[in-house]
């Protein structure tokens, strides 16, 4: 019910006209941030869904097709986005870091929102009170809504959609056909998959009208034309092989920038760009300078552009223990795992308690009755090294890091990862916490038990839309 009630107060948000057009020549800056989606949104060409808002937001702006978070969970992409940096580098690469433990940013660096309150906006976290900033200190955020700024002050406000993390709602006014839509050949294609695959669209069109709340006001209050909007994905897709982990489908976000009068309308960008420029850009923009020079660069200067390499870094997830990190071309992927003794998928209570496919597909590896594309991912150990050639391999599925006609650019790629890890004081791992965290043992649960999970989740997977049923494994009714 959460989110139904956050979608009404959108809607209510609509009706507010008591402040009139910004007459600063800064614009007022709005960040969309949807948490937990890549790509699958009708204007990147996802098969089954209907997401008219954004495609057309997409149509009046600049979609980027190239645009990776700098780390495959929430709490340590937000840090990164907060300040601008890779989030090794601020201290803040521990997913889920207790408050008690929390240090504050090194090197005189500011968070961006407390960079633009000192320079005169107004800055609003709006409909979500979550930051996830693995750092202590002010943030910067001054209110919960634009409409408590002074007379003509611009304002940033950073505004939250919740409904795509896990647990998703049925969308009842427009109920996705599971046969409608293409699942990864990573997984199993069963109707307990499509149906779960269809629920996450579902709720991401239910987002979609979020949006056009969000859009519908900006335009009533005549506060569009002097407005940069952006819209993106906090970090990729929850499924299995996304979120908490580096490939792309855990990597790769939404990305669409509008700014009338600025930015073209209907550009596609198919720049390598990371979500930390999107904290450049914005400063950029206010006319702010940091004191430390920025990891992302501003999308508006040549510095951003032709990029070579993206990076991006994962480390522990609440106590499981794991760390991997990549650099990607537009060609080439190479993942150093530097925990391979460890699973893919060793313990993790968010994993298990939050996808459904986890425990179908567990079962039919156990019982041998998966393909080799969907049983890679399920094995007890991980290569420490992975290649992929991206344009003949999109899925990531064929590791070419042994194949000796690769060697060079393997050794290139590595060469390159080290420098950026050097650079951004990446302390690796240590004894302590290879062997720290929750237990590493692998398969997590026996055949029976991944069956009693299974049978569990069936009721909840599939669900009628507007009916009453108990999530098998979280508290609450949705």
């Amino acid at each position: 019910m959460n989110q139904i009630r956050i979608f009404a107060s959108l809607l209510l948000l609509v009706s507010f006209t008591g402040i009139s057009q910004n007459t600063n020549d800064r614009p007022n800056i709005v960040w969309i941030m949807l948490e937990d989606w890549g790509l699958d949104l009708g204007c990147y060409g996802t098969k089954g869904i209907e997401t008219p808002v954004t495609d057309q937001l997409a149509s009046e702006g600049e979609r980027y097709t190239n645009a990776f978070c700098t780390s495959p969970v929430c709490s340590t992409s937000r840090s990164a986005m907060l300040t601008g940096y890779h989030q090794n580098y601020i201290g803040a690469e521990q997913h889920r870091t207790a408050k008690e433990n929390l240090k504050p940013l090194p090197n005189d660096i500011k968070p961006m929102p407390l960079l633009l309150k000192e320079a005169g906006y107004y800055t609003a976290l709006m409909n979500s009170n979550k930051t996830d900033a693995n750092f202590s200190g002010d943030l910067g955020f001054m209110g919960k809504d634009w409409k408590e700024r002074e007379e003509g002050q611009p304002f940033f406000a950073q505004i939250t959609l919740q409904g795509t993390h896990r647990k998703w709602h049925r969308d009842s006014k427009n109920p996705i056909d599971p046969a409608t839509i293409e699942l990864p050949p990573y997984y199993v294609d069963t109707p307990f998959a499509r149906r779960d695959w269809a629920n996450g669209l579902e709720q991401m069109q239910i987002c979609d009208r979020e949006i056009g709340a969000i859009l519908e006001r900006l335009k009533k209050e005549k506060l569009e034309e002097n407005t940069l909007i952006f819209l993106i994905g906090d970090n990729g897709r929850c499924h299995i092989r996304g979120k908490q982990f580096l490939y792309d489908p855990g990597l790769q976000v939404p990305l669409i920038i509008k700014w009338p009068g600025k930015v073209t309308p209907g550009k596609v960008n198919s720049d390598l760009v990371q979500t930390i420029d999107i904290t450049a850009t914005i400063l950029d923009v206010a006319g702010v300078v940091p004191l430390e020079s920025m990891h992302g660069k501003s999308l508006f200067k040549d510095e951003s552009k032709n990029r070579k390499y993206i990076f991006a870094a994962r480390d522990r997830m609440g106590d499981t223990h794991d760390a991997i990190r990549t650099i990607r071309s537009k060609k080439y992927k190479l993942i150093h795992n530097l925990m391979p003794e460890r699973a893919w998928l060793q313990y993790s209570g968010y994993k298990e308690d939050m996808y459904p496919m986890l425990a179908e597909m567990n079962i039919l590896n156990m019982e041998g009755k998966l393909n080799e594309a969907q049983a890679k991912f399920f094995a007890p150990t991980k290569p420490e090294f992975e290649l992929y050639d991206l344009e003949n391999d999109p899925h990531e599925l064929n590791n070419l890091a042994n194949d000796s006609y690769f060697g060079a650019i393997k050794d290139q790629l590595l060469g390159e990862l080290y420098v950026w890890r050097k650079s951004i004081n990446d302390q690796g791992v240590d004894q302590e916490f290879r062997e720290g965290g929750l237990s590493s043992k692998y398969p997590t649960r026996t055949l029976e038990e991944w069956k009693i999970r299974y049978e569990a989740w069936k009721p909840w997977v599939f669900r009628k839309p507007k009916s009453k049923v108990k999530h098998p494994f979280i508290k609450l009714n949705y």
